[in-house]
């Protein structure tokens, strides 16, 4: 049914992971994958940046869809959870996957910068912006630091 909302970025429901700038610490494909963190393995983390800048990673939606609602869940990250974390999305057409990088930038915001907090739930409702159907998502966090899961709830996109 496409007008049933379900997680249209879960690796179960055909999400996948195509691009990211740092994966120092666990992997970034656990972002995707259900249930909570076990621990900070079971999680994405980056290294800890000495320079400007922020950390990225780029998901492809299982499914064209209309996002409405956005969960990163920091837990088990304490003293090296992100700051703030920020996304764009797009529905995207033709561009193979190495050239999504230098794409993503010129993306729409989807949701502006948001604080985040240690070990913690953080849902996004009503500062997600309404772009209509999207296919790929760009998470920037600001400037670095580790996240458990990553969570795009939605609807299925006519085609």
């Amino acid at each position: 049914n496409r007008k049933s909302v379900y997680e249209i970025s879960a690796l179960a429901n055909g999400g996948r992971i195509v691009a990211y700038n740092d994966a120092h610490y666990g992997t970034v494909w656990t972002l995707i994958t259900s249930g909570r963190g076990i621990n900070m393995g079971d999680g994405w983390e980056t290294r800890r940046r000495r320079e400007p800048g922020a950390d990225w990673v780029i998901v492809r939606l299982g499914h064209p869809g209309r996002i409405r609602e956005v969960e990163v869940d920091t837990a088990h990250f304490r003293g090296n959870f992100p700051d703030r974390v920020s996304m764009q999305a797009a529905l995207v057409r033709g561009i193979a996957d190495d050239a999504l990088e230098s794409a993503s930038v010129a993306w729409p915001l989807l949701l502006p910068e948001q604080k985040l907090s240690a070990d913690a739930v953080h849902r996004f409702k009503d500062q997600v912006a309404r772009l209509g159907p999207v296919s790929h998502l760009r998470m920037t966090i600001h400037p670095d630091g580790g996240v458990s899961r990553l969570r795009l709830i939605g609807t299925v996109a006519r085609p």
